[in-house]
């Protein structure tokens, strides 16, 4: 099976897929400095418990926006599953699809992955919202070309920075309201409407000018761990698919130069 790994800012994904199947996924704080023999005592134990083990492994692909946490995420394949790892956005493994902005090689890779991942999810225009470190929104066109999009605070950065930045406000955790009231009544309901309802109205907006734009039906894919957050309650997605970048990454092996 092939092991995925999609290293982003804040977590990195490890996922065995067999075909284009995600059988099994894990998921480890994004740090760089940790090392090669760190990874695998974690994931090694991790794979057992699932029921495999490290000749489960036939194949290993890296996707990452971290670049110094690739040498130790190589390091990883070459020392604990004897195999060289395919990097996402070089050969055998190139994108495969046009990247219609000014600046093809500042792509992030995940956002590179999402595209391809979109293609095979749904026809015609879309735009993929990621919900991370950033909240990213971008337009992937009919015929699967990355045509730009847009980079915003993610909602845990907000929240980090009104709290780390104010004497007197709590910490409160991220969900949904109870009901649709705009006006708190206490310090913690006030923080949590303008945080939530504040970022609805955020994607609300940017997708609107972006549909706009676009000028033909689209079909909005949500992605990232608060995307089935912010679809509960509102009409703001068409579709929410938590493997999307890991569904990416299977089809950049599966399509790859052999």
């Amino acid at each position: 099976m092939l092991l995925a790994i999609e290293a982003g800012n804040t977590n990195i994904k490890f996922a065995l897929v067999d075909g284009d199947q995600v059988k099994t996924r894990w998921r480890i704080a994004t740090d760089a400095r940790k090392t090669a023999d760190e990874y695998a005592v974690w994931l090694l134990q991790l794979l057992e418990l699932e029921g495999y083990n490290r000749s489960s492994v036939s194949a290993v692909i890296i996707s990452t926006v971290v670049p110094r946490a690739l040498h130790n995420l190589s390091t990883l394949s070459r020392k604990y599953f004897g195999l060289e790892p395919l990097v996402a956005g070089r050969a055998p493994v190139e994108w495969g699809i046009a990247l219609k902005v000014d600046e093809p090689h500042a792509v992030g890779a995940d956002r590179a992955v999402h595209a391809i991942a979109a293609q095979s999810v749904a026809m015609g225009e879309k735009i993929v919202i990621s919900f991370g470190t950033a909240t990213t929104l971008d337009h992937v066109g009919a015929d699967g070309a990355y045509c730009g999009g847009i980079i915003a605070p993610g909602i845990n950065l907000s929240l980090e920075a009104l709290v780390g930045n104010t004497a007197q406000l709590p910490r409160i955790a991220i969900e949904a309201p109870d009901d649709d009231s705009v006006i708190g009544r206490t310090t913690q309901r006030q923080m949590l409407i303008g945080i939530y309802w504040g970022y609805v109205s955020l994607i609300e907006g940017l997708l609107a000018r972006m549909k706009k734009e676009i000028g033909a039906p689209v079909t909005v894919i949500a992605t990232g761990g608060l995307a089935g957050l912010f679809g509960q309650h509102n009409d703001l997605f068409d579709r929410i698919e938590p493997d999307l970048a890991l569904t990416g990454l299977a089809q950049l092996y599966n399509n790859r130069d052999l």
